[in-house]
C-alpha cells in the first residue's frame, strides 16, 4: 500500500455537522432516557466525542477493543477482543460508536456479544459505511457518510497506526 494520501473526502466541518444531526436524532429517539455509548477502539474516538457532544440526554460511555485486521488492510475474518466493556448493560439503551462499517465482521461480533448482556436495545452509529464490502449481515442505524471501496484514513481511522490525527477523512492511493 502506498503512503500517498488522496483528496479530502470529508472535512472536519462536514463531519461535525453530520454528528450534530445524528446527535439530535438520537436525542429525539431516546427522549427522557439514558444512553450508553460504546466506542470501538481505537478508530472511533474523534467521532464518538462529536456524537456525545451532540446528544442532549444523560450519556454514559465505555469502550471495547476488537480487531480482525492487525497491520493489514484486509480482514483476517477472526475477531479478537483486546479490551471488553466494564458497564452493566442490562435493560439499557446501547449505541455502538464505530468509525467505519466495512465487511461488518468485527461489528457483527461485537453487537452479538453485547446483545448477550440483555440490553434494552443495541444500535449502531458509524461515521462511515462501505456497503460494497459487506460480508456480515449488519446494518448501521445512524450513518454519517456512505463511501466507495477506498482505504480511508484520518479522523481516527488509521493505516498501521498512521494518519489517525488528520482532521479530515481521506484515503490512501495505491
Amino acid at each position: 500500500m502506498a503512503d500517498t494520501i488522496g483528496t479530502i473526502l470529508f472535512t472536519e466541518k462536514q463531519i461535525q455537522k453530520r454528528a450534530k444531526e445524528i446527535g439530535e436524532e438520537i436525542t429525539k429517539e431516546f427522549a427522557g432516557e439514558e444512553v450508553i455509548l460504546i466506542g470501538t477502539l481505537k478508530g472511533s474516538c474523534l467521532w464518538m466525542a462529536d456524537i456525545m457532544k451532540a446528544i442532549s440526554l444523560d450519556v454514559k460511555i465505555d469502550y471495547i477493543w476488537a480487531s480482525s485486521y492487525g497491520s493489514s488492510t484486509t480482514t483476517s475474518g477472526i475477531v479478537t477482543i483486546k479490551k471488553d466493556i466494564e458497564t452493566d448493560l442490562h435493560g439499557k439503551n446501547v449505541i455502538i460508536i464505530e468509525d467505519i462499517i466495512d465487511t461488518g465482521t468485527t461489528l457483527n461480533y461485537i453487537k452479538n456479544q453485547l446483545k448477550e448482556r440483555n440490553p434494552k436495545c443495541v444500535k449502531i452509529c458509524s461515521m462511515l459505511d462501505k456497503p460494497s464490502r459487506r460480508i456480515a449481515d449488519v446494518q448501521g442505524d445512524y450513518i454519517g457518510f456512505e463511501i466507495e471501496n477506498l482505504f480511508v484514513v484520518g479522523y481516527g481511522l488509521d493505516y498501521d497506526q498512521k494518519y489517525r490525527s488528520l482532521p479530515y477523512v481521506s484515503f490512501l492511493e495505491g
